[in-house]
């Protein structure tokens, strides 16, 4: 067993079964959402962000490495008459195919090395929503090991190429008892081809 699943299996496990809360990213920007399309959430989680998917109409695929996180997925979108298309699977192992997803989701998973896969599994003209950990912080939140943690304007460093629709990183500025802090968030947009 891969030592990560066993870990997140773990995680999932003991949590409460809440709902799941989607993604800042998804909430604020979810009006720059297709009408229809192929959406991937990936390294999905418990899946609050495949469920908003689901409900703004797109057909949904999600996957992670935990079937504890996978199964909670499935019951809630059964009982939500929603379809969404599970699997279970290391997302690091399986490369994503060229030019498949009109929507990509990825939030607090940062695998530097998929940037160029995950830019390249977007369709002309498809959105990228990421939102993940900064190494500035405010208080502490999210992994303390910074290979998981963003230097200061990195999501901008790695989907250069993309087109910037929407980032936000406030970084230390300001007063750290307003705004939204510890984490970064991009949407951006494949350009057609020529």
């Amino acid at each position: 067993m891969h030592p990560d699943k066993a870990k997140w299996d773990r995680i999932y496990s003991e949590r409460k079964p809440t709902d799941p809360q989607p993604a800042e990213v998804l909430l604020q920007n979810r009006h720059l959402l297709p009408k229809q399309g192929i959406a991937l959430d990936l390294a999905c989680g418990l899946g609050a962000n495949s469920l908003l998917l689901a409900e703004q109409g797109l057909e949904v695929h999600a996957r992670d490495i935990s079937s504890v996180a996978i199964e909670r997925l499935d019951r809630l979108a059964k009982q939500r008459q929603r379809q969404i298309h599970t699997k279970v699977l290391d997302v690091k192992s399986q490369p994503l195919q060229p030019n498949s997803f009109d929507v990509l989701v990825v939030t607090h998973f940062l695998v530097r090395e998929m940037a160029d896969e995950l830019k390249a599994g977007l369709k002309p003209g498809g959105l990228l929503f990421y939102q993940t950990y900064c190494r500035d912080k405010v208080f502490a939140q999210g992994p303390s090991n910074p290979d998981y943690l963003l230097k200061d304007n990195e999501l901008l460093q790695l989907f250069a190429g993309l087109k910037v629709r929407v980032y936000r990183e406030e970084s230390l500025l300001g007063d750290h008892n307003q705004g939204w802090r510890n984490q970064a968030m991009l949407v951006a947009e494949k350009p057609n081809e020529v």
